[in-house]
């Protein structure tokens, strides 16, 4: 199982455990300490230079919102990265892929002790919207 986390994409239907480290924006990308980058199923967020892309829903809520709504799911900001990324240190996620995220993510569907279900919980505080083609028939 090991080995297969160290691979860019988890394969669809794979349950494996994400320790976040950090976060970019509120669909992620999270960077999960045993290796891949996972993009929340089913929400879309701005991006963080506060535009939406033309082919996805658009939030009224600002990025950086969604971003520390996110991040406080997830234990919290502990700094910033070079990069500008959010360091978090939260409890380990049990997430399920839902297959190829694009830009060298994983798509998952991910749930937090306490929290639940991250998109459930990121639609939830309004700064996300669920993204129909995505979503489905997805439940909370």
């Amino acid at each position: 199982m090991f080995l297969l986390l160290l691979a860019a994409i988890v394969p669809s239907g794979t349950s494996f455990t994400c320790t976040p480290t950090r976060v970019w924006d509120g669909d992620g990308p999270i960077w999960c300490a045993e290796g891949p980058k996972i993009r929340l199923s089913g929400i879309a967020a701005r991006e963080m230079d506060g535009l939406c892309r033309s082919n996805q829903p658009c939030p009224a809520a600002s990025p950086i919102a969604a971003r520390d709504h996110l991040a406080g799911l997830l234990g919290g900001a502990r700094g910033v990265a070079p990069r500008g990324h959010l360091i978090v240190r939260g409890p380990k996620l049990q997430c399920r892929s839902a297959g190829d995220g694009k830009g060298g993510r994983t798509a998952a569907w991910c749930s937090a002790p306490i929290v639940g279900d991250l998109s459930c919980a990121m639609v939830r505080s309004g700064t996300v919207l669920r993204w129909k083609r995505y979503w489905k028939d997805y439940r909370c």
